[in-house]
């Protein structure tokens, strides 16, 4: 509105200006003259109307400070907890209900039980809520009924730094840091030696690429590590993950941003890294997580299906039609 105000008194001054000059009355220096007299009356305005949008922002800024240092502090240590190392990978979920809001409860009544070693699948359409459970798993949330637990210990009974070192993590987003390949994969395990390094990088089928690479386990990511393709860096997490050697994994969709060639490798490593550890894979093709002990079908924040592959699509339900879309001929 300031700077609609100030045009329209430039405009003003030079259509007056223009007549009157016509007619002998005033001069073009007088003009000139008025219109620096309309620039230094909307010039302060103009400043105040800028003053007044800072301001604005700065309220809405401090709000969501202030609403996040009023939050009260998550309990990190509970007395007497129970003992992170014996936890093998058993997991199991008993009347679970959970809402982001309580009076909106989106997981009703879950139950399920994770056999050490055990491959579970969590599928659903974008935004049915399947990285809510993994929330839950690693206590970002706690339920609002029900219980979560770790080899019969309900996970509220453990340290939650504790607990969340027990689990391995795989996501879509890579994260990588400025520093050598050796360095990147040891933050997995700080004591690992230099041959257990490389011995999780052989594993993860990561050590051929590494080989090619100029100086090989030392050669240095740059910040962003765009040094290496995506899949590489997926590797990389990978090979971090073998060597954290956690009792329990969760893997978000690793291959989704990455080619055929290069997912089939992925998926090999990713055989790897489960074997022995019980895992929780977030899942979008389908065709990833046939062999999974159990699939939880999850659509509008709540669990509609479980079973194995072949249960799913006796039953014909939501996951069958799922799992068929992806074999569908597009008709142009």
């Amino acid at each position: 509105i300031m700077m609609f105000v100030g045009n329209l008194g430039y405009a003003s001054v030079a259509l007056a200006g223009g007549m009157l000059a016509i007619k002998n009355v005033i001069t073009i220096g007088d003009i000139q003259a008025f219109i620096q007299y309309v620039k230094n009356f909307t010039q302060p305005i103009q400043q105040i109307a800028q003053v007044i949008n800072m301001v604005q922002s700065m309220s809405a800024a401090s709000e969501r400070v202030f609403e996040f240092l009023d939050e009260e502090e998550e309990q990190q240590i509970v007395e007497n907890p129970a003992d992170i190392s014996k936890v093998t990978g058993e997991v199991s979920f008993e009347n679970v209900h959970f809402g982001y809001n309580p009076e909106q409860i989106i997981i009703n009544d879950f139950s399920a039980k994770v056999k050490p070693g055990q491959k579970i699948a969590i599928v659903g359409p974008t935004g049915a809520g399947k990285t809510t459970m993994v929330k839950l798993l690693m206590r970002f949330y706690d339920v609002n009924n029900g219980a979560i637990k770790l080899n019969g210990s309900n996970i509220k009974d453990f340290n939650r730094r504790e607990l969340r070192d027990a689990f391995g993590m795989v996501l879509q987003d890579t994260w990588l840091f400025k520093g050598t390949i050796m360095e990147n994969i040891r933050y997995g395990r700080l004591d690992a030696t230099d041959e257990e390094v490389i011995a999780a990088a052989k594993a993860a089928r990561a050590h051929h690429f590494i080989q090619t690479l100029p100086g090989g386990y030392q050669m240095e990511l740059n910040e962003d590590a765009s040094n290496v393709s995506q899949g590489q860096k997926q590797l990389l997490t990978i090979a971090r993950a073998i060597l954290a050697d956690n009792k329990i994994l969760i893997l978000d969709e690793a291959t989704s941003s990455v080619d055929t060639r290069t997912e089939i490798e992925i998926q090999k490593a990713m055989d790897n890294l489960m074997k022995g550890r019980t895992s929780f894979v977030i899942a979008h093709r389908l065709s990833t997580i046939r062999d999974a002990d159990l699939i939880l079908v999850m659509k509008d924040g709540d669990i509609i299906e479980q079973g194995n592959h072949d249960e799913l699509l006796a039953a014909n339900g939501f996951y069958a039609n799922l799992y068929n879309s992806q074999f569908e001929d597009v008709v142009a």
